[in-house]
């Protein structure tokens, strides 16, 4: 008798206790880039100074993530006529969802490290420091840069998907739904091209550059309303995830780009991206597209553990590179220097203790603000529901 198959999903909350895995760990992933930065490790010899160079891959897994899982209602709403989202709904709950921590941590650095005037802060605490002529972070906000396109990607969704519903009302609705969202691939293709022949880098912090990876997530939306569980991808999910990690050896050589802070050229900057986009869909794909509890992957990654990490990721991230810059202040140690494994070990225990009560202080009481229940512990076995959009 074959095993009942049931996706492990919090019928409460509505949260994939596996994408919280994924999600912990690429939040673990920015903070060890950070450490290594911190430390110089990522600018040393070898294939592990690279790899670890090349962890920046948890922020288009990042933002594969909240396509997939905030267009996912208008997915739902064009492939099986459901109620589409309200914008105006999704935009308070986005606002108090992501803003109320974010605007605690920049502004306790900005109190504590820089020397900014008033116009500064409002241009950090408004979230437009991308828009703005690029200097050095103020210490602590290094990790900040992401937090922008995040917004504006949060803002566009409901422009592009109203015209995506309309676009997709003139035939087989996923098919269409998928060609007009490979759109939006081409259009941060074309930013690469253009960041390059226009001589623009500031340009890779605008949301047209990032496109391609919340694309990703959009597409894997539709998939995952119109084909609910792939068998092909269920079983193919162990090669799937080996090819992943193949890919991101390959990512972490010099084809996607130097390991300083020395501007790529257009044919790296297109082969990251490339690559980029590539590791994060195969990471992905075995848990949006063969959600299953009972499969190992999903007992791995959707363990209490890594379910609970993944919670808290968005504090984490948040406070990660404010306590990294406290080690460095409290201990005089100068940049580019450290031991790694002492850095690490302090530095995650900080953070780790400060995101919990960040999540449960912060976070938990926006969640109630917005009209939202707070994320609990995932049952050991929870009966198959389709999910409302897991917070970022």
């Amino acid at each position: 008798m074959s095993a009942v198959r049931t996706p492990a999903k919090d019928p409460l909350t509505g949260r994939d206790a596996a994408l919280d895995g994924i999600r912990a760990l690429a939040a673990l992933g920015v903070w060890v880039l950070h450490v290594g930065g911190n430390t110089g490790i990522i600018y040393r010899e070898g294939m592990f100074a690279w790899m670890t160079t090349r962890l920046g891959i948890a922020v288009p897994i990042f933002f594969l993530l909240s396509g997939l899982l905030l267009y996912r209602p208008w997915a739902r709403a064009v492939i099986e006529d459901t109620p589409r989202p309200r914008p105006g709904r999704y935009l308070w709950r986005r606002v108090v969802r992501v803003l109320p921590a974010y605007w605690l941590v920049t502004a306790l650095a900005l109190w504590a490290w820089s020397s900014l005037d008033w116009t500064g802060w409002a241009k950090w605490l408004l979230l437009l420091q991308n828009y703005t002529e690029q200097n050095r972070a103020p210490d602590g906000l290094y990790q900040m840069w992401t937090m922008p396109i995040e917004m504006a990607f949060y803002l566009l969704l409901p422009v592009l998907a109203w015209a995506l519903h309309g676009w997709a009302r003139g035939g087989n609705r996923p098919v269409r739904l998928l060609a007009g969202i490979a759109v939006l691939p081409v259009v941060s293709l074309t930013s690469v091209v253009v960041s390059h022949g226009y001589d623009q880098p500031q340009l890779a912090l605008w949301l047209p550059h990032h496109l391609i990876y919340f694309a990703a997530g959009m597409a894997m939306a539709v998939l995952s309303v119109w084909i609910k569980e792939s068998k092909v991808v269920d079983a193919l999910a162990p090669q799937l995830l080996v090819l992943a990690l193949l890919l991101y050896a390959v990512l972490s050589t010099e084809l996607a780009g130097p390991r300083t802070l020395t501007l790529p050229t257009l044919s790296q900057s297109l082969w990251r991206m490339i690559l980029e986009t590539s590791v994060a869909v195969l990471v992905i794909a075995p848990f949006a597209l063969a959600a299953r509890h009972d499969s190992l992957r999903h007992r791995v990654l959707g363990n209490p553990v890594t379910a609970y990490l993944g919670r808290i990721s968005y504090s984490f991230f948040l406070w990660h590179a404010p306590v990294i810059t406290l080690y460095y202040k409290i201990t005089g140690d100068q940049p580019f220097t450290g031991d790694f494994v002492k850095v690490a070990i302090l530095t995650f225990i900080a953070s780790l203790l400060i995101s919990a009560a960040s999540y449960h202080l912060v976070e938990e009481n926006a969640l109630r603000l917005a009209g939202r229940r707070p994320a609990a512990a995932p049952p050991s076995s929870a009966p198959a529901r389709e999910p409302v959009a897991p917070a970022q």
